[in-house]
């Protein structure tokens, strides 16, 4: 007789688990340590609830998460499609860590077997819970059907393009899990059979990737992925690698989830009519700083952050500008135009860290106040504040945050 192993015994028990959980009416499958890793293995997607019992959010959202679970079954029945699932952190404090829950309710997603780094962070209603699981779910790859509508595809920050013989081929179900979980962070394309025939290899497959154009002469702006092509964790390691962009555009959209990241915003603020400075900077940060891990390098719209701006001492039409925003305290870079000096940004990162800036910042506030009886205020040069950035963070009118605490850089 055939023994099941236990990566086998955990997936039927998780299924059986579900199972009841539906069928007594409980549309949320509430997830232990136990059970964890078969639901994670067996489900295309899941959504899990961090939650406690005395948090008032977790509350708020429980009945809502409730419906959307049932609502989601009856659209999509099929065993080992979606499950939405809830975690009682005061019983699970291990599995709690184990996701890097640092506030409640905190909504993880993961794709085919892999956590992703993105939390849902949409809004927290039946429409859009749904809304999001059927975008998730649909097919993230577009197909081309003429090599004209290949050249005309917009890269974006980056493209991964597939050269496929079929669609019921191995390598392309490997490619649509890939798409399938990093569909947020690059574009997919891919083409079939006579009409690649020309741009792959004779009876074989090939994926290449194309670069942001943004980026003059970015490094390896086209290459071909050489790697097994049915190895999940492979290819989703080299689109990683393509796909994720040095410098990021900031909005309200994803401030809240760029500021969790923890580190320090290295911002240009630009004029959206004059995108220039956009390419100068990603250059800059290419050339000079690319393995500069200790820093988000962010572009942002001046008119739409006028107020950190106004916060800097400086107002639209001073753009563009280079500010530090270490969630303390927002530094400005002295020249704009010495991002194309080696070295000058480097060093004004490196004394965010060793606490040159902090120091200065201090001792401007002192000479400030030294000479307030002999210089008029209209003269008293910019004085920098507190960051705004940190304003952007998880709102305690959102969520029961625990551990926020940080030093000053």
């Amino acid at each position: 007789m055939k023994v099941a192993g236990t990566r086998e015994v955990l997936t039927l028990l998780a299924v059986l688990v579900t199972q009841h959980s539906l069928v007594t009416g409980n549309s949320t499958v509430v997830v232990t340590h136990e059970n964890v890793q078969g639901l994670i293995d067996s489900n295309e997607l899941l959504l899990l609830s961090f939650y406690t019992e005395w948090c008032r959010f977790s509350k708020i959202l429980e009945p809502i998460f409730e419906e959307a679970a049932a609502k989601i079954h009856q659209k999509f029945p099929e065993h080992g499609r979606v499950i939405l699932g809830k975690v009682n952190c005061d019983k699970e404090e291990v599995l709690a860590d184990q996701f890097n829950i640092i506030k409640y309710p905190t909504i993880k997603i993961v794709r085919n077997g892999l956590i992703s780094n993105q939390e849902y962070r949409g809004q927290r209603s039946l429409e859009a819970f749904m809304q999001f699981v059927e975008r998730e779910l649909s097919d993230p790859i577009k197909e081309f059907h003429s090599i004209d509508e290949l050249k005309g595809a917009e890269v974006g920050h980056g493209i991964v393009i597939g050269y496929f013989i079929s669609k019921d081929h191995v390598e392309y179900d490997t490619y649509r899990r890939v798409a399938s979980l990093m569909r947020n962070d690059c574009r997919f394309l891919v083409g079939f059979g006579d009409l690649t025939k020309d741009l792959r290899p004779p009876g074989k497959n090939a994926l290449i990737f194309r670069g942001d154009p943004s980026i003059p002469n970015p490094k390896q702006s086209y290459s071909e992925y050489q790697g097994n092509k049915t190895s999940f964790k492979d290819l989703t390691a080299w689109i990683d690698t393509k796909c994720v962009p040095v410098v990021r555009e900031v909005t309200f959209a994803n401030a809240e989830e760029l500021s969790e990241e923890g580190l320090p915003f290295v911002l240009l603020f630009y004029n959206k009519q004059d995108l220039g400075p956009i390419q100068e900077f990603k250059k800059a940060i290419h050339s000079q700083l690319e393995n500069e891990t200790r820093v988000n390098f962010l572009t942002a719209d001046g008119e739409l952050f006028k107020h950190p701006l106004y916060h800097l001492g400086k107002s639209p039409g001073d753009l563009p500008i280079i500010a530090i925003d270490s969630f303390i305290h927002m530094y400005l870079f002295p020249r704009y135009e010495d991002i194309h000096v080696p070295g000058v940004l480097k060093k004004f990162i490196d004394d965010l860290f060793n606490g040159s800036l902090h120091f200065n910042f201090h001792s401007t506030e002192e000479s400030d106040e030294k000479s307030e009886s002999t210089i008029e205020p209209t003269q008293l040069p910019p004085v920098v504040h507190e960051s705004k950035f940190k304003e952007l963070m998880p709102s305690k009118h959102r969520y029961t945050l625990i551990n926020r605490s940080r030093d000053e850089l």
